[in-house]
Formats: C-alpha cells, sequence, structure tokens
C-alpha cells in the first residue's frame, strides 16, 4: 500500500508575514492588493483575522467590515518563494517524489522511505515539527493510501496538525463530509450535485460510477473514482515537469473599462506578456480565451480556435478584441479582464499554411516582437511601449512594473 502525505503551510503567506515583522503576530492582518488601484481580494489571513469571518478570495471591503482593525499587507511574492522553497528543502530530505500543488502545497510519496524514518503518521509529525522549529511556520498534514484523501487530510485539521485516513477509516472521515471537500469538484460542480439532491461524498458513492459517467462525463467518472478512495494518480519525482497546457493573464484596473478602447489598452498590456512567456517555453497557441467580469460581479469567458497558431502579441490581442468585439456591448462596464493562450502545440510541430498567409510578414512581426524582448531585457520594461497604451494615464499604470498582476498557468 502506498504512503501519500499532503503538506499545507497554514495562513503561508500573513504567517510569513508575521515572522518578517514580529510586530504583527498579536493583531489581525491579512495579505492582499492594492484598494486604491482595486486589486482588493484577500489572498491569506492570519488565525486572529480568521476569527472575525476574514476569508480568503473577499473582497478587502468585505473583510474591514468584518473586521475595522485588520492591517492589509501587500504581498511579497520572493518574500514568500524563500519560505516555500525552504519547506520544499526539508520535504526532499525524506523522499525524491516531491509533487507542488501551488506555492505553498505540495504531495510526498514516503513509501520507501519508511524502512530509513518509521511509519508515514511519524514522518508527518517530523516534518510538521521542523517547519515549526526550522522556520516558524505551521504546517497541516495529511497522511493516506492516495493523493486525494491526503489533501482532504491536511485540509481536515488546522493549524499545525497531521490527520491519518486509511483504508479502514475513509468512509467515517471522508464520505460525511460536504461534497466540494473533495479535490477539484467546483462550484458548479457542487451546484449540479446539490440540485439532484447529493450533498456529501458518500453520497457521490452512492450515485455509482456509471450514473456519475453518464450525467457529468468524464468529469462524473472522476469524482465518483476520487470518493470511492480509488485514486492512483503517482506523486511526480521532484525533477518532472507537467506540460503547460495555457499560459493567461489578468487584472483589475484602476477603474471600469467603459468601450472597446479601454478593453483594448488592458489586452495588449496582458497579451504582451503571455505571448512573451509563450516564447520563454517555445510553445504557440492554437486558441485564446478571454475571462471579463462586469462591475456588478457578473463574471463570463469566451474562447476560439485560431486559423495558424501564434504566439505574438499583436495576434493574441487582436483575436481577444474580436471576442468583446462580437459579445460584449459594455452596458455594463468591466471591472477585470484577462487574456489566455489555450490549446499549446511546441514551436517545432508542423502546421498547415495558406496560400494566401504573407510568410514575409510574419517572419517582420516575429522578429519585431523578439527584437523588444531584447530592449526590454536590456533596459526595462518600460523603455519600449505601444502608444496605444499611452493613451490613457490611468490605465496604462496596470504596465508599471509594481502592479502587473501575477502571471497564471495550468498544468
Amino acid at each position: 500500500m502506498r504512503i501519500i502525505l499532503h503538506s499545507d503551510l497554514n495562513n503561508c503567506y500573513a504567517s510569513i508575514e508575521s515572522i518578517a515583522h514580529p510586530e504583527y503576530k498579536k493583531i489581525p492582518i491579512a495579505v492582499g492588493g492594492d484598494p486604491e488601484k482595486r486589486h482588493g481580494i484577500i489572498l491569506a489571513k492570519n488565525e486572529i483575522a480568521k476569527r472575525y469571518g476574514v476569508k480568503t478570495g473577499e473582497p478587502l471591503w468585505q473583510a474591514q467590515l468584518k473586521c475595522p482593525s485588520l492591517k492589509i499587507l501587500p504581498p511579497d511574492f520572493p518574500l514568500y518563494e524563500k519560505y516555500c522553497s525552504l519547506a520544499k528543502r526539508i520535504y526532499c530530505e525524506y523522499t525524491d517524489l516531491v509533487e507542488s500543488f501551488g506555492p505553498d502545497e505540495a504531495w510526498l510519496d514516503v513509501t520507501a522511505s519508511t524502512e530509513l524514518f518509521g511509519s508515514g503518521e511519524k514522518i508527518a509529525e517530523e516534518i510538521r515539527e521542523r517547519i515549526k522549529s526550522e522556520l516558524g511556520l505551521t504546517v497541516s498534514i495529511g497522511v493516506s493510501f492516495n493523493k486525494v484523501f491526503a489533501k482532504f487530510g491536511s485540509d481536515y485539521k488546522k493549524p499545525d496538525a497531521v490527520t491519518v485516513i486509511t483504508p479502514e477509516n475513509f468512509r467515517e472521515i471522508v464520505w460525511p463530509a460536504p461534497v466540494g471537500d473533495i479535490l477539484f469538484a467546483g462550484p458548479s460542480t457542487v451546484r449540479e450535485l446539490n440540485r439532484r439532491c447529493i450533498y456529501t461524498v458518500g453520497e457521490v458513492v452512492q450515485a455509482g460510477r456509471e450514473k456519475m459517467k453518464a450525467v457529468f462525463g468524464k468529469n462524473g467518472e472522476r469524482l465518483y473514482i476520487y470518493s470511492a478512495g480509488l485514486d492512483t494518480t503517482p506523486v511526480m519525482h521532484i525533477d518532472e515537469k507537467l506540460p503547460i497546457k495555457s499560459i493567461g493573464n489578468s487584472t483589475t484596473p484602476p477603474r471600469d473599462l467603459k468601450n472597446l478602447e479601454d478593453a483594448k489598452i488592458l489586452l495588449y498590456i496582458l497579451s504582451e506578456s503571455v505571448a512573451k512567456r509563450l516564447r520563454t517555453h517555445r510553445l504557440l497557441c492554437k486558441g485564446v480565451q478571454i475571462h471579463l467580469r462586469s462591475s456588478d460581479l457578473f463574471t463570463q469567458e469566451r474562447q476560439k480556435k485560431l486559423q495558424f497558431p501564434t504566439n505574438l502579441s499583436g495576434d493574441i490581442c487582436k483575436e481577444g478584441l474580436s471576442l468583446l468585439d462580437e459579445r460584449l456591448d459594455f452596458y455594463t462596464p468591466l471591472r477585470s479582464i484577462g487574456i489566455r493562450a489555450i490549446d499549446l502545440v511546441s514551436e517545432d510541430e508542423p502546421f498547415q499554411t495558406s496560400l494566401f498567409r504573407d510568410e514575409k510578414k510574419e517572419e517582420k512581426k516575429e522578429s519585431l516582437e523578439l527584437t523588444v524582448d531584447r530592449i526590454r531585457e536590456k533596459y526595462g520594461k518600460e523603455s519600449i511601449v505601444r502608444s496605444v497604451i499611452l493613451t490613457d494615464n490611468i490605465l496604462e499604470t496596470a504596465n508599471k512594473p509594481n502592479v502587473t498582476p501575477p502571471a497564471f498557468y495550468t498544468h
């Protein structure tokens, strides 16, 4: 039987801030965006703020209503990365099968390590104590026979705890839990399950594999497998990397976007970031997706396939604008916007061209963007910018290095 751990650093960002600033240890703090620039989401909170009901992902203004004394700190990602790397270094002393799940979480397969270090629970307790004594952080660790239940275990008791889920006790621990507690059961899936009177993990199993597959397709079958304890997904080696499936970026600008020209500024800023990362990874995208959130907080996504794969910002932005122009009338202004390159392929993969495609023009466009890359690498991001970005001195602040939103990848 496999022995899998899932380790989750408790309140990671806020806890690290408390180490860097000891004066914050006894007050409610949260790491979030800049309210004045409307990057107003809670990224992490400490236990004191949690007792006031502050939740990760909620708007800053809402958190401050719950806790008027809440101290909101800007994120310091290099500092967080340093501590997360130190935690991973500790994990690697027990096994080389360490798979990250976000910056502050990781799976460890310690099956072969038990002969050296003792049982899975003993290893988990030792890691928990070392994280606390060496880094000053607390961690919750789940110990189980598969990745899904190990993740469930790390969420089961927080903070600073170890939970063991075995083939003998998982029905008593996991099955009574809300179905949303199982890995990858998102809000829309939970709503559909609840609509069919399936509320707990155990009720997913009772529904049966065939019914779940018939109603929800492959995702339903996967949810059944996870709920029934049948997951056999391996933990990757520390050096193994999953292929990147998409690359995107999004932002909440300092003011609402009221027309296509406003959106054009932001889409060019975001598309340049996406295109640069595509080129860094030697990838092309065969599709583009946009993510929109209106000022009344209604969210929608649109996507389209491209005639030819690309990693050029002009092409990506053009397709994003075309999706906007087709689908949106800006009756309600946009609060945030994002663009994502999807259906990725290697630069080396051949594709069918066209007699009507001007290859020399395409080569010039590619050469131009590579030249811009080199200029920015040498002289800084703002050394050369598109003129359209400079047409609005409020929106163009989204291009400043200190407020550019972090990139996101999916695997």
